[in-house]
């Protein structure tokens, strides 16, 4: 459950920049990375032990990062905004992975041990205060996200996804915006990554990967996009579920997906849909009678 909590966090924001400016990211994991790895170092080294804190220092630091890159990604549309962003989030790895001596390399950050939360709730071995506190910020930032989306300045970002021309002309400082809301959005994803390295007590690598990124984009375009109450609907909350499943068994589903493929070739896909069809057919023209209308490949069709 936590770690579903987590992945709406970072779902919605994402969604603040693909459902409502219309800003493709496949290296949004990139700030995910920065705010797990700043809280880890944060609490390994003792500069701040308080998690709410390290929360918000690990974001802010994740903002940082997203402004200054937020002037590579406006500048291109969505095929080069999906490199653009993506080439940052495996520029970040390689240097995760150059400077080992700080960030762990591949074996990451170890023996990180977080304080009592607010000095009153410490995390506990089956992980109930982690999600409650995962829980409570998902909360906190979800009515953030709602209150600005709903401000002039969410209203200004469709108009920019819907026609950037067009906004621009009545007035819209569009690359501000844009800029604006990337920024908001690296805050989020930030976060969400803090609040990996504050439950799990782990950073590493993987937290840059490109399959995170990815995975987050398919999770997204699931539950649909521009709509953030999807996050604390239960039915999306049930697809949320599926999609963990889904990355856990994915390499079972690869097996499966190939096995498909490989009788596709061998049988043709002709004959495959033939067979497909002789079930229904036999039973329309039991039903039916002999001279009723049976369905046909498109192949025989023609």
């Amino acid at each position: 459950m936590t770690d579903i909590v987590r992945l709406a966090l970072f779902a919605l924001s994402l969604d603040l920049i693909l459902g409502y400016a219309g800003i493709v990211s496949l290296g949004h994991a990139a700030f995910f990375g920065i705010g797990a790895y700043c809280a880890g170092l944060l609490s390994l080294h003792g500069i701040v032990t308080e998690p709410v804190i390290a929360l918000v220092v690990a974001g802010l630091v994740a903002t940082v990062v997203g402004f200054l890159t937020s002037f590579l990604v406006i500048r291109g549309v969505d095929l080069t905004r999906l490199m653009v962003t993506l080439g940052i989030a495996l520029l970040l790895e390689a240097l995760a992975e150059r400077f080992s001596n700080i960030t762990g390399g591949t074996d990451g950050l170890q023996g990180i041990e977080m304080a009592p939360i607010l000095g009153l709730f410490s995390f506990d071995i089956f992980g109930k205060v982690g999600f409650f506190y995962a829980l409570a910020v998902l909360f906190v930032l979800f009515l953030a996200a709602r209150r600005i989306v709903h401000s002039p300045f969410g209203l200004s970002l469709r108009a920019i996804k819907n026609n950037p021309l067009r906004a621009a002309a009545v007035g819209v400082p569009v690359n501000r915006r844009l800029i604006a809301v990337y920024t908001l959005a690296s805050f989020y994803a930030g976060i969400a990554g803090a609040l990996f390295t504050q439950t799990t007590q782990l950073a590493s690598l993987d937290v840059f990967a490109f399959e995170r990124s990815a995975d987050l984009m398919l999770v997204l375009v699931i539950g649909g996009t521009g709509y953030l109450y999807w996050r604390l609907d239960w039915r999306r909350r049930v697809q949320d579920v599926a999609g963990v499943l889904l990355h856990h068994h994915a390499a079972i589903l690869a097996v499966w997906i190939g096995l498909v493929l490989v009788v596709i070739v061998l049988i043709g896909r002709e004959r495959l849909h033939r067979w497909v069809l002789f079930v229904p057919n036999l039973l329309i023209r039991q039903f039916a009678g002999s001279k009723a209308t049976v369905a046909i490949p498109e192949s025989d069709a023609s």
